[in-house]
């Protein structure tokens, strides 16, 4: 039987593994129903390709069939995703699956096809039986190129996880809440989405005639023919152009699709009810952050405007944005009522406003509701992975969802104030809200961060606090899978775990499942940077750059990039970040200094330093005035002992002002510390360790020492402008003269040009 359309043999192919068709025959009695529910979706017939004879086509053998691969030439592949299914060395795995994948994408329709309502869907749909385990969702999704996400047919109970059936004796216990019928359906309307955008914009037969017969007919011996006709056509079409089409068609003006979502104001009179307004709005935001075909500001960015008189054009402009969403909320016994109106910036009265009077179980579909609503007013394109992603239902108990709320609002307290005791607030709700669902993945996620967040609060004190975050991060991913915020997390884990791919492979992730996610892009760009990519660092930061206007937030982005600058020599563009940081009148310690530092500028960043009410002591002995460096050094030292990654500044002062006994304790602190960084891997610590370590032993003229560390370093990667920062650095005077000192520069200069040279071209062609 032949497709609907011509050149294809099918409509549907259905692929799937022999075990996940014995038994109940689970397969077999999911094809009937899908046959029987797309008769009464199409008029025409639709041809269904599946093979339930184990001796031909899916049989589990490397032998294939050739008439397998007639039978691929479909229009929609549908994969009976398993456990069993997600195997590399099965039958239907490479010679269906990704035969299929490699077929599709070169045809004449591509892998993906766009909608009429101007979605994208992909010719792959997949029905998944089971919820697999994180390795067989990776496999899926590096094949596929994209989340995993389709029809589920699965039913769920504690310690039960198999495949959906039709006639389930008790549905309703289904925690996944899907009804066999209702998913049969999904199905069905899914493959007409895609087969009637097919039709839609399939070749008409004529026209291809024409196109070909046409050229076989032209002569062909003049060959400034062609260039003749060519000019004569295109003169003709601009005449057309300048007579009649702007009076057939009027050009509709583009839609510049960037939003910020304002905070909502809470309807209530009681003040402390405004965590349910801010956790719809950051539920909306969230959603609209997942749509790629959008730019929407972060959260930290609108917090700003939270009590303000500025006005919506004056707003737009500061957060470089054509549209801002205002919304009012209240919620009053079950019941529920949401206002919100889209305003284009610069323009009186909305374009778009709506009220929501619901009950407030139907919280969820409300806030996916206004997500879609915006998106359809800006035009932007819905990928059905998106869809998926929109409509998820993070808790069937809306107890434990508020307390989600609730833990949410006291971590942005915590952010904001560095509360400590703001943390154990979020971490005794979502305890709580487990109670009530042990599966609900975000009180996971709330456990872990305020984990890692005390972590950080206790100056590393307590290590273990990383491990224990960690379990929860894993705990809420395996439930959730589709949580972007949760893998950004666990990158800065792994980050601080020296677990490089790792850090960015989840980093990476979270950005697919959240296209918007600023955090993400800074953390990505910092990681990248902290490895000595730089040129993938930009890429990043700069990215994050673009979705945040939080004053404290950008100004680190800035420094960030302006460190990238510093890092390949390219002192100018370097200066224009630092002037940024300025304009936000932030305080970033030591970057106007650095900038002077490394072109030798001693007097200036002795000027700098006075009027902070402290001398420099690197400048002063720069300058030769040795016992005042001495001073300046234990006047600090009254009051803070040295960070122990810089315990060799002290010491060289010392040993300069004949204080050798003194700085060799200094110097064997840093010898002692550097050597634990390497030992420990320590992401932060590795590279500045072998140059600490070349630095002491340049001082104390072990040469051999020195270069065995300097080489050690340069392997490294030079990083943090230390490749600028060498030329000027006292600890490597007794060095600066000898043949391969100047050839380890060299090498340092060599480098970073050519880096510089490649992101200034990436800049050039707007790919940064």
């Amino acid at each position: 039987m032949s497709s609907v359309i011509e050149g294809y043999n099918y409509d549907i192919f259905i692929s799937y593994r022999q075990k996940d068709n014995k038994g109940d025959m689970w397969v077999s009695e999911f094809v009937e129903a899908l046959k029987t529910e797309l008769e009464s979706t199409f008029k025409e017939e639709i041809s269904v390709y599946f093979d339930i004879n184990p001796h031909d086509g899916l049989l589990e053998t490397h032998d294939v069939d050739a008439s397998l691969k007639e039978k691929l030439k479909c229009l929609v592949f549908i994969p009976i995703i398993s456990r069993t299914y997600c195997d590399p060395k099965s039958f239907a795995w490479e010679h269906e699956f990704r035969a299929f994948l490699e077929q599709a994408s070169n045809d004449q329709f591509g892998l993906k096809v766009r909608l009429p309502n101007g979605n994208v869907a992909s010719r792959v749909l997949p029905i998944s039986i089971y919820d697999l385990d994180s390795a067989d969702i990776k496999l899926c999704e590096s094949v596929l190129g994209g989340v995993l996400r389709g029809v589920e047919f699965i039913y769920k109970e504690p310690g039960v996880n198999r495949p959906l059936m039709a006639n389930e004796d008790h549905p309703d216990n289904n925690l996944n809440k899907t009804f066999y019928r209702n998913q049969i359906n999904k199905v069905a309307n899914a493959v007409k989405e895609i087969i009637t955008a097919i039709e839609q914009y399939s070749p008409q037969k004529e026209e291809v005639t024409q196109e070909v017969t046409k050229p076989a007919s032209a002569p062909r011996k003049n060959k400034k023919t062609p260039i003749i006709v060519g000019s004569v056509i295109a003169l003709a079409l601009i005449i057309l152009g300048i007579l009649f089409i702007p009076k057939l068609l009027k050009p509709s003006e583009e839609i510049d699709k960037s939003i910020a979502v304002l905070p909502f104001r809470s309807l209530s009179d009681d003040p402390e009810k405004q965590y349910l307004a801010d956790g719809v709005m950051d539920a909306i935001l969230l959603h609209l952050s997942k749509i790629e075909d959008l730019r929407v500001m972060s959260r930290t960015s609108v917090e700003q405007y939270r009590e303000t008189d500025k006005t919506s054009g004056v707003i737009g402009k500061e957060l470089y944005v054509t549209y801002l969403l205002e919304g009012s909320f209240q919620k009053y016994g079950d019941n529920a009522r949401l206002i919100v109106q889209l305003i284009k910036t610069g323009e009186e009265g909305h374009v778009w406003a709506k009220d929501y009077d619901r009950n407030w179980n139907d919280i969820f579909s409300v806030q996916s509701e206004v997500a879609q609503a915006i998106a359809s007013e800006l035009n932007a394109v819905i990928t059905p992975e998106e869809q998926q992603l929109i409509d998820k239902v993070p808790t069937t108990n809306l107890t434990a969802y508020d307390l989600h709320l609730q833990a949410q609002d006291f971590y942005y307290k915590y952010m904001f104030t560095n509360d400590r005791s703001y943390l154990d607030k979020v971490n005794q709700l979502a305890y709580i809200s487990l109670e009530l669902d042990p599966e609900f993945a975000l009180a996971y996620y709330w456990i872990g961060v305020s984990s890692l967040s005390d972590k950080v609060l206790s100056s590393y004190v307590r290590p273990f606090y990383l491990d224990t975050a960690l379990f929860f991060f894993n705990k809420a991913l395996k439930l959730d899978p589709t949580l972007a915020d949760a893998y950004s997390v666990r990158g800065i884990y792994y980050n601080e775990k020296a677990q490089r791919q790792k850090a960015i492979d989840d980093l990476k992730k979270a950005i697919t499942l959240s296209p918007n996610n600023s955090f993400g892009y800074m953390m990505l760009g910092s990681t990248y940077f902290q490895y000595r990519d730089y040129i993938n660092a930009l890429i990043n930061l700069k990215k994050a750059e673009k979705l945040e206007r939080a004053d404290n937030v950008l100004g680190l982005i800035y420094a960030s990039v302006w460190w990238v600058y510093i890092s390949i020599g390219d002192l100018e563009k370097a200066e224009f970040y630092c002037e940024k940081i300025k304009k936000l009148e932030l305080v970033i310690l030591g970057i106007e200094e650095w900038m002077l530092t490394i072109q030798g500028k001693w007097e200036e960043v002795l000027a700098i330093t006075e009027k902070e009410s402290w001398r420099d002591p690197e400048a002063l002995l720069a300058l030769g005035r040795i016992q005042e460096a001495e001073d300046s050094i234990r006047t600090k030292l009254k009051f803070l002992e040295p960070d122990l990654n810089n315990a060799h500044r002290v010491g060289i002062i010392l040993w300069m002002n004949g204080k050798k006994e003194e700085a060799m304790e200094y110097f064997n602190l840093q010898i002692e510390f550097c050597n634990e960084s390497i030992r420990n891997k320590d992401p932060y610590g590795i590279g500045n360790a072998a140059y600490h370590l070349a630095g002491v032993y340049a001082v104390l003229g072990n040469k051999e020492e020195a270069y065995k560390w300097l080489r050690e370093y340069e392997k490294l990667g030079f990083n943090m402008g230390i490749h600028e920062y060498i030329k000027v650095d006292i600890m490597f005077d007794n060095l600066r003269n000898d043949d391969e000192f100047k050839e380890i520069v060299k090498r340092a200069n060599d480098k970073a040009n050519e880096i510089r040279a490649r992101i200034n071209e990436m800049e050039e062609q707007g790919e940064l």
